[in-house]
């Protein structure tokens, strides 16, 4: 160890993974000194699975990521080779922007963003070791201990792990102890944790055999291409500047069926090397053509991994057969009868620890400084990842800076999908990997993938996680849509003219907005340039958010009232010290399931399945009686 290496900081993270990343930038935005170990810093931002960002749900979680200033949106925009906009044949609320990435390019964005910060030192070793002290009878994190036996003192630790707590990757047979594909994985801090007597579970994930595209027969495929027109991640971004390609599309056959059923007892998921559950919305070749019988092929992907690279991504057969299995199933679909397999597939198993011990700021209730963000938290993806370490950054930045009763950093479920994600994991808990839909949000007409920005930039201004630059853009942005409402509403014509313009004029004959038929669906801007030129000074970029705006106009209002029920509940907290126990009116079950969860608000306590509302009313009565008592005290 180096005489002057620096061992004390506010904040540790441990894991430069997509989680890892986004926590140490999150705080040191916030003025932290960070500490981010990770076993190798040339692996830093690495992709491990899918090399592409985005999708339907996932690419809103980006985009929230990027209106609070993450690394993510910037990352995939500097090395995105096919931007598509899925869901474009629906409304905008499930529109899920997706870019497939390069994957070195990718990792070299995440590391260049990463090393702009002067207040982030990366450490390369691993971290064997949690460092507990007890102040005042509450443990708490004080540090960490590396395999080099070094002590990195610190006042906070975020534990970004992914999937190398005791991990272990099954091909068929054959096990190998890795936290990735080559990569040993963290078994003693795996070890550390369980001595914790933290409530710790396995699951599994999996991904496909990697394929070399120079032997596949590309003539035989349906190309898709990418959009024509681009549409970055990043508010930061102008326009995207890497060439984009096409991806191939092909589907499995009955012979492919026919190899997996025959060999489908020799797959690690079914010969009982793996316990821990796998994600049901990303099953594996096996558990499609186990599960859905009646389908005679399911479509994959062939997504190039880079501009210079020719290992290709066949997504849509993630499996852990025996090898020669995967050689047999890949040689029988359409367009790969002569493929090379340049890595072959595999599930990986780990720990994870059940969400529901997590406090809303993703700090753990049963040691204080210590926060988990990523599949340590039971959820699947980097978008997921990437939230999460965004907000326990954040967090553990304002813990360090204003000690254990500071405020905390909470998005709830009508303010972003992160709030939606991290409700349902300390509520829910992860019986199996967690994935972001937008169909687990309440309030998709106002969580939208467009208007990230409007819903969070400014919470963001307010703890002080926002660069200069970002806030700059925002000014702007926000300045230009401000003057392009008022635009709107003061365009207005008559149902002649709205007629002549070749758009549908109202029945009765009443004049109407630019916003009024920006309502309509099938109607944009440029639509209505026929009748005010003066419209073509909006600027391109606030097209859609406005659209948007408009067409759900007359749903948000109905929406905003149950928003507003959902903050009363949300801001109705329940505090620490209360004893269920001695709340009249609640049944045995009700006091069991309220110790097991310890709701920290009276919102979640109403989402705690089994929990009756008559329940949840006896405790919102309790809290307020307390409130009541304490005042009458206060005034003598």
């Amino acid at each position: 160890m180096c005489d002057d290496m620096n061992t004390s900081f506010d904040v540790i993270v441990i894991g430069g993974g997509h989680a890892g990343c986004e926590a140490a930038a999150a705080a040191a935005r916030l003025g932290a000194d960070v500490a981010l170990i990770t076993m190798d810093k040339s692996r830093i931002g690495e992709m491990s699975c899918n090399p592409a960002i985005g999708g339907l749900g996932k690419g809103h979680l980006v985009r929230e990521i990027d209106a609070l200033d993450g690394i993510m949106g910037q990352a995939i925009d500097r090395s995105g080779i096919q931007f598509r906009m899925l869901n474009k044949s629906r409304g905008p609320a499930v529109h899920g922007p997706r870019a497939q990435a390069d994957r070195q390019l990718y990792r070299y964005a995440v590391q260049d963003i990463l090393y702009e910060y002067k207040t982030v030192e990366i450490i390369q070793a691993s971290v064997n070791e949690i460092v507990i002290s007890n102040h005042k009878g509450v443990d708490q994190v004080s540090g960490v201990i590396t395999d080099d036996s070094i002590n990195f003192r610190c006042s906070t630790v975020v534990l970004t792990t992914g999937t190398f707590l005791g991990g272990m990757i099954h091909i068929g047979s054959e096990s190998i102890p890795a936290g990735r594909i080559g990569e040993a994985p963290s078994n003693r801090l795996a070890s550390f944790l369980k001595s914790l007597t933290l409530p710790i579970g396995r699951l599994k994930t999996g991904t496909p055999p990697r394929l070399d595209g120079d032997t596949i027969n590309w003539h035989k495929l349906e190309m898709q291409p990418a959009d024509e027109s681009p549409i970055p991640f990043s508010s930061l971004t102008d326009f995207i500047k890497v060439p984009q390609i096409k991806c191939g599309i092909t589907r499995t056959t009955e012979k492919t069926h026919d190899i997996i059923r025959e060999s489908i007892h020799l797959s690690s998921i079914n010969n009982g090397l793996i316990s821990g559950n796998g994600p049901r919305y990303c099953p594996s070749i096996e558990d499609k053509v186990s599960r859905f019988p009646e389908k005679e092929s399911h479509q994959i992907f062939l997504e190039p991994e880079g501009l210079n690279d020719s290992t290709v991504y066949p997504n849509g057969i993630s499996t852990s057969l025996p090898k020669d299995v995967q050689r047999s199933v890949v040689s029988s679909i359409p367009g790969l009868e002569s493929a090379k397999i340049i890595q072959y597939g595999y599930a990986i198993e780990y720990d994870f620890v059940d969400p529901r011990s997590l406090r809303r700021s993703l700090s753990l209730r049963a040691l204080e400084g210590l926060y988990l963000a990523g599949q340590i938290n039971g959820t699947t993806g980097y978008e997921e990842a990437g939230a999460q370490g965004l907000m326990a950054g954040i967090n553990a930045a304002l813990h360090a800076r204003n000690g254990p009763n500071f405020e905390p950093f909470i998005l709830n479920r009508a303010d972003a999908y992160i709030g939606v994600m991290i409700d349902d994991l300390v509520v829910k808990g992860a019986p199996e990997p967690y994935r972001m839909f937008t169909s687990r949000a309440e309030y998709r007409l106002l969580l939208r993938s467009d208007n990230a920005d409007l819903r969070l930039t400014e919470k963001g201004q307010s703890i002080g996680c926002i660069s200069r630059r970002r806030q700059q853009v925002w000014t702007q942005k926000l300045n230009q849509i401000q003057i392009a409402r008022k635009l709107l509403n003061e365009c207005r014509v008559g149902a002649s003219v709205i007629s002549k313009a070749g758009l549908p004029a109202p029945r009765d004959g009443s004049a109407r907005s630019a916003s009024d038929l920006l309502a309509l669906e099938g109607i944009g801007i440029k639509d209505l340039l026929k009748i005010w030129p003066k419209l073509a000074e909006i600027p391109t970029s606030i097209h859609l958010q406005l659209e948007a705006d408009c067409l759900y106009s007359g749903y948000l209002g109905r929406q905003q009232s149950d928003i507003d029920a959902l903050r009363r509940d949300e801001s109705v907290a329940i505090p620490n010290h209360v004893i269920f126990d001695l709340i009249g009116g609640l049944s045995s079950e009700s006091k069991d399931i309220l110790n097991r969860f310890r709701p920290e608000t009276i919102g979640q306590a109403n989402r705690l399945p089994g929990l009756t509302p008559a329940a949840v009313m006896a405790v919102l009565n309790y809290i307020k009686h307390k409130e009541k008592q304490k005042a009458k005290v206060a005034l003598f």
